[in-house]
């Protein structure tokens, strides 16, 4: 779905737990209340393919307001410093401060985000006052490219992987450029094989469901006999053929039937969505 500026991810969840009626919801990929965007849902048995879409590379568009840095690293933070720094960096810096930003880069979440600390998220730590401290981890920046500028307001598109924190590219940038920053707004277009533009907004609910395939188009495809459905429905192997290692998504009679994994010379279905 195309979720609008304003709601939270659950919020969304929620709303669709509603009109389709059923408790079973997932989403994935989180997007901030100021952030709109691509939002894939999951209901029913669909929530059971969301861990194969882990990985998949995420698309955004934004903007970026240098010289001004918030608490929580984006517009609905508290203001923590100003910097007319911003009016010394032309296009060539910005644009190469941001280039630099790119590959496999360490990245500290933000404090105002839900990584964990002692299990409990860190965001609420510091809303009860505690000093949290954030260790650093490694994402992959595939693209982080100055599209456009007006004053402090810096245009971007970005593609990145699982975990990269948007917020904290932006409070980087603008570390790197010595006049702080903070992100102003998102816009999520693309998940993978997934895009924004075949979403429905939320006021669209409820509406037509995909079938259980389209959640998995980034998987090879393998089609079943009579007696190779016949085992994989209850959960045995089957000998494997030219599959690559990883999920593989087996069909029968064009409708997906189970998610198996090759082991050897045998693919063992991993998770089974036929009765």
């Amino acid at each position: 779905m195309d979720k609008p500026v304003g709601p939270t991810s659950h919020d969304v969840v929620a709303a669709a737990r509603r009109a389709f009626q059923t408790g079973r919801v997932g989403h994935g990929g989180t997007l901030d209340p100021f952030a709109s965007g691509l939002l894939l849902l999951f209901l029913g048995r669909s929530t059971r393919l969301m861990p194969y879409l882990v990985g998949l590379p995420k698309h955004y568009e934004g903007t970026i307001h240098l010289g001004v840095r918030t608490d929580t690293d984006d517009p609905q933070g508290r203001v923590v410093s100003e910097d007319q720094g911003w009016r010394d960096v032309d296009d060539d810096r910005l644009a190469e401060a941001a280039a630099a930003l790119t590959g496999t880069v360490s990245q500290v979440p933000p404090v105002y985000s839900a990584k964990k600390v002692g299990g409990v998220p860190a965001h609420r730590r510091v809303r009860r006052g505690e000093a949290v401290t954030l260790e650093p981890s490694e994402v992959e920046i595939l693209r982080f490219e100055i599209t456009g500028r007006a004053g402090p307001l810096a245009r971007f598109a970005a593609e990145v992987g699982s975990g990269t924190y948007l917020r904290a590219l932006a409070r980087d940038l603008g570390t790197a450029l010595g006049c702080g920053a903070h992100l102003e707004g998102l816009r999520r277009t693309r998940v993978g094989p997934f895009d924004v533009r075949d979403a429905v907004a939320p006021s669209q609910f409820p509406c037509a469901v995909s079938p259980l395939a389209a959640a998995v188009p980034q998987l090879p495809r393998r089609s079943l006999d009579d007696g190779e459905y016949d085992a994989v429905r209850r959960g045995r192997s089957i000998a494997a053929r030219a599959e690559p290692p990883g999920p593989v998504a087996l069909f029968h009679a064009a409708l997906l039937v189970a998610v198996a994994a090759r082991e050897g010379d045998v693919l063992q279905p991993r998770t089974v969505l036929a009765g």
